[in-house]
């Protein structure tokens, strides 16, 4: 996460502080501190495992910038993915602002499925970019006073699954503005296997279960020209035969998490 202090012509250790929060798993904090010292404001934090809305409601409890902006550690940033989110976010201060992003592991068919899942998504519910109504959690940007004040991530939502799509409800049921800015991009390398894609799917759709368990949230369901749309994979670069039989196990398979993942 990085909680950003903007001023033109900074170093970003000057105008960032970059919070990585470890959410219980292995890691060497005086190393990692080692590598990045003089070149960031770098801080390091550790909970027990709690999920990754409870590890970015840590972060943005230390965090001291005006605005935050969350990723994934299986991501990397653009050269221009800050400066974008931050150009919305200073036109608009009060919105959620998300930008694209892009699977970095095109030989991997499981990533590249999952992420042509993402891409139909956001053709899907981003249509018009200034009224966004989905913006995944791995590149998301947010006011910090703004974001406490709409409590953070629920985390209710222990997967990374739903905890966006929940928080992006609430945001647009306490009148909250959207922006998709699709120049704010981050690779994503998530090196997915068989198992891993069927265990993110179905995740999805117990993120998706316990949402509409919120009567206050819960989203109508979706027609069945959106689930053709989706096999048809509008929005997605890669090809129809092979991402096929992946998202028809995902419709029809035991995971059922396409209902769902509308975050």
């Amino acid at each position: 996460m990085l909680a950003c202090k903007r001023s033109p012509g900074s170093m970003l250790r000057d105008i960032c502080e970059v919070i990585v929060v470890n959410d219980g798993g292995p890691w060497d904090a005086p190393a990692l501190a080692a590598a990045w010292s003089g070149q960031l404001n770098l801080r390091l934090l550790a909970q027990s495992h709690a999920g990754p809305a409870a590890a970015r409601n840590l972060g943005a409890r230390h965090a001291q910038g005006n605005f935050l902006a969350f990723m994934d550690d299986d991501c990397q940033a653009d050269p221009g993915w800050l400066a974008a989110l931050a150009d919305h976010l200073t036109a608009a201060p009060d919105h959620l602002v998300g930008g694209r992003t892009v699977n970095a592991l095109a030989d991997n068919r499981f990533a590249a499925t999952s992420q042509a899942i993402v891409s139909y998504l956001y053709a899907h519910y981003n249509a018009d970019p200034t009224r966004a109504r989905f913006l995944a959690s791995n590149n998301l940007a947010v006011s910090a006073r703004r974001f406490r004040q709409r409590g953070g991530f629920d985390t209710a939502f222990p997967w990374a699954a739903g905890e966006d799509r929940e928080f992006c409800a609430r945001w647009l049921a306490h009148g909250g503005g959207m922006i998709y800015a699709p120049q704010a991009i981050v690779y994503h390398t998530q090196a997915l296997t068989a198992r891993s894609f069927w265990q993110q799917q179905f995740n999805y759709g117990r993120g998706a279960r316990r949402l509409r368990r919120r009567v206050d949230l819960a989203p109508a369901a979706e027609s069945w020209a959106f689930y053709v749309g989706l096999l048809g994979l509008r929005g997605s670069q890669m090809p129809v035969a092979t991402a096929r039989p992946l998202l028809l196990f995902a419709l029809t398979g035991p995971c059922r998490g396409l209902s769902g993942r509308a975050g």
